[in-house]
């Protein structure tokens, strides 16, 4: 599906303001990423809750700093090609999201995406790319908008392409 391509569902522009509120940046990260892990889990790998609203994946990379394994849920933006964008909007909370530290330290990572494992190299987008990207993302999901105006830094945006191995 390309970016800006998909029709809208029931509910999302409601869920576009309610993420837009500085109160949903604050409870959101605590209990959607665990939510997705969770039902994540339990469907082994066939359900995103969240990605009712958006598409979602399952990103495993290593921690920066630890090295250990890190499965963190994240909305994401298909692209044609089969590659995902993955935007470090942290909710419009002022630092940038761990994930994306660990993706600048070690960017072999694997996504589970509609229940499969696929290895992919991510890579931080700069410039010309990063500013299509970023047009194309606040099409995809406004409320991206409304989040970099909260913050001081620039969101970070990544595309993920698969790898062979």
């Amino acid at each position: 599906m390309a970016a800006g391509a998909r029709t809208a569902a029931p509910g999302v522009r409601l869920m576009q303001k309610v993420s837009s509120t500085r109160a949903f940046a604050k409870i959101a990260p605590h209990f959607v990423p665990a939510m997705d892990r969770a039902v994540h889990r339990l469907t082994r790998g066939k359900v995103l809750l969240s990605a009712r609203m958006l598409p979602g994946l399952i990103l495993t990379a290593r921690g920066a700093k630890s090295g250990l394994e890190r499965r963190t849920p994240l909305a994401c933006m298909p692209e044609e090609s089969g590659s995902w964008i993955l935007v470090g909007s942290n909710f419009g909370r002022p630092g940038h999201p761990a994930w994306t530290g660990n993706l600048i330290a070690h960017p072999d990572v694997v996504v589970n995406w509609r229940g499969a494992d696929i290895p992919v190299r991510a890579r931080l987008l700069a410039g010309e790319e990063r500013a299509a990207v970023w047009t194309a993302a606040l099409k995809f999901w406004p409320p991206y908008a409304t989040y970099q105006a909260r913050v001081d830094r620039e969101i970070r945006l990544f595309r993920l392409e698969r790898r062979t191995e």
